[in-house]
């Protein structure tokens, strides 16, 4: 092979591309933004500055290592957990196979609680139940400077992950982090002017139609709700009245096709407003609701 030959089938156009190709041809539909990621992490440049560095060639060792990531996305694993990391609400996240990757959709919520707040410095309490990575709480935190939280989650590997994400954030010091099932643990004489969740909210018959990407590498405790996927609304519907003050407010996301469901389930417990809200791409995403 001449130096010409490997120069192209080793630059980064080349081997953009023939990932690109290869991730497509296993029914990855992000197969051209996950190529550039995994290459821009090995490089250690940002995903745009690839475009700038479309003859640079790569070392035999990036050249493997680049192997290596995609050999894994090939098998579904998520970009999040590869790389170990997922950007939320222009946030950082450690991501671990412990915990749900944070999406975008589940910025809706951060959007609505936000947009329900009269004073951004008052000193409010926010609680997040199944708390995950953080990133729910962690983001809202970065925007309400006086606010302190509670996150909440049943795994307890998932806590560590939420507590290294609470740190590295800047934010150990409003943050308190309790392992239990729901509102188990929390003291009953506690309020909230915030509470919110992601709670698990796919039905178990959906299991088998899930993206590999979710069904065989996230947690299934974060995922699987019973068989209408509702249990766990039910749960917190009844558990979470008595946790909030006066003039608060609770948030859920939800899922697709939830909200008629969901609306009637809390109507007839009696609560005095619901709202539903959309994500970016127009699909029923959050409802805010009072007891």
């Amino acid at each position: 092979m001449t130096s010409m030959d490997f120069s192209e089938k080793n630059n980064v156009r080349f081997r953009l591309k023939s990932a690109r190709l290869r991730l497509e041809a296993c029914g990855i539909e992000t197969a051209e933004l996950d190529a550039r990621l995994l290459l821009a992490h090995i490089l250690g440049c940002a995903p745009m500055d690839i475009y700038l560095q479309q003859d640079r060639v790569l070392t035999n060792n990036e050249g493997e290592a680049f192997d290596q990531l995609l050999n894994r996305r090939v098998k579904r694993e998520p970009v999040s957990q590869i790389l170990g990391q997922k950007e939320f609400w222009s946030l950082s996240f450690k991501v671990t196979r412990d915990v749900l990757t944070p999406r975008p959709d589940s910025e809706t919520l951060i959007e609505v609680a936000l947009g329900r707040i009269k004073d951004r410095t008052a000193p409010l309490r926010i609680l997040d139940l199944g708390t995950g990575s953080g990133c729910l709480l962690l983001a809202l935190l970065s925007e309400l400077p006086r606010a302190r939280g509670i996150g909440v989650d049943i795994s307890p590997a998932a806590l560590d992950v939420a507590r290294e994400n609470a740190e590295r954030l800047g934010f150990s010091d409003r943050t308190t982090f309790y392992e239990s099932d729901w509102t188990t643990a929390l003291n009953p004489a506690e309020k909230f002017d915030i509470i919110l969740s992601n709670p698990p909210y796919i039905a178990l018959s959906e299991q088998a139609s899930l993206p590999p990407d979710v069904r065989l590498y996230e947690p299934e405790q974060a995922l699987y709700s019973g068989e209408e996927g509702l249990d766990d609304y039910r749960k917190l519907i009844e558990q979470l009245p008595g946790f909030l003050q006066p003039n608060g407010f609770i948030l859920f996301e939800i899922g697709a096709g939830q909200a008629s469901d969901l609306e009637n389930i809390l109507r007839h417990a009696g609560a005095s407003a619901v709202e539903i809200f959309k994500d970016l791409a127009g699909l029923d995403r959050c409802i805010c609701w009072k007891p």
